[in-house]
């Protein structure tokens, strides 16, 4: 069976060359004008509507008028733009399958929160800007106002792969690490929690970590009514979408000092603009979206478009799913 492959990925000529090698006796298509990034929405290029499977981001809008799609493959961990009644319709009724690329960044973001909260835990930010005789009394309040994060507790709110790969990266620590999620699955490791549940949670624990996706029910999900409701000094962090969070209820929290700090990988815009007061503050720290980043990134990409290929032609379950 041979199978017309539309890829709109930009990537490195070494890159591509794996994906030809890995699609042999298949065709592929790639577009001459692909998607700079996965944040932005590639040039629309009518071969898509001739393609068996697409691969990258191909336009919600034009994937309309290509219905004889039988497998989609984003190249993102976030599906925002393909989340919504209309196109999870559309997919159903044309019986496309859906995947993500989750597998592919959950590693690196995970990482990094742990970095962040790493940091936090030894006040790196303070440490890196202190410069003191050992004895001295600001060195003695440095090396005391530091807390380890063994027997602390954390929040999680959006349980995917980032999510559980954090939990278990967090086991080491003796965290109590709590989920929160719409519908527990049964396969999660930690306790898990409903919108019931949150109120108490977020009272309760040391650092909240926000991994959720944007949509029309996560929009401004933490704002001055969640912020309040966090136990006094504890850590904030958001890796998941800028529009989770309503920036001005954030700021407020973190003036007042009702959170401790704040670290953030997304921010509404990206970047923020010169003169955005959470760039003022010291107890906000701010990383320019590169929490899934690594080595190799986009072979790293291929590799899994490729296996889920091979699984697509075994007849085997996809991975990453969503749709």
């Amino acid at each position: 069976m041979t199978l017309r492959i539309f890829v709109d990925i930009a990537a490195p000529e070494d890159t591509l060359q794996v994906l030809r090698d890995g699609t042999a006796g298949h065709e592929l298509i790639l577009s001459s004008q692909p998607a700079v990034s996965v944040l932005a929405q590639a040039v629309l290029d009518p071969r898509l509507f001739s393609a068996d499977i697409a691969f990258g981001q191909p336009d919600p809008a034009a994937l309309a008028s290509a219905s004889q799609l039988k497998w989609i493959q984003l190249s993102s961990s976030s599906i925002t733009r393909y989340d919504n009644p209309g196109f999870r319709q559309m997919v159903a009724a044309n019986r496309t399958t859906v995947c993500n690329s989750a597998s592919v960044y959950s590693e690196a973001c995970a990482e990094h929160v742990l970095a962040f909260l790493l940091a936090q835990s030894r006040l790196l930010p303070r440490s890196l800007d202190t410069r003191v005789p050992g004895g001295a009394e600001a060195w003695h309040q440095l090396r005391g106002d530091c807390v380890p994060l063994r027997g602390q507790s954390a929040l999680v709110l959006g349980y995917g792969a980032i999510g559980k790969r954090l939990a278990e990266m967090l086991l080491p620590f003796a965290m109590d690490v709590i989920a929160f999620r719409r519908g527990a699955r049964g396969d999660e490791t930690v306790q898990v929690i409903g919108e019931s549940q949150l109120g108490d949670a977020l009272s309760r624990v040391d650092h909240v970590i926000n991994l959720l996706p944007d949509s029309t029910d996560t929009r401004h999900f933490f704002d001055a009514s969640r912020f309040a409701a966090m136990r006094p000094g504890a850590v904030f962090y958001n890796i998941g979408r800028g529009a989770t969070v309503d920036q001005r209820d954030l700021l407020d929290a973190l003036r007042s000092g009702r959170l401790k700090a704040a670290w953030l990988d997304v921010t509404d815009p990206e970047p923020l603009p010169d003169g955005h007061p959470l760039l003022a503050l010291p107890n906000c720290f701010i990383t320019p979206h590169v929490a899934g980043g690594h080595q190799a990134e986009s072979k790293t990409l291929v590799r899994h478009f490729l296996a889920n290929l091979n699984r697509y032609l075994r007849g085997e379950p996809l991975v990453d799913r969503v749709m």
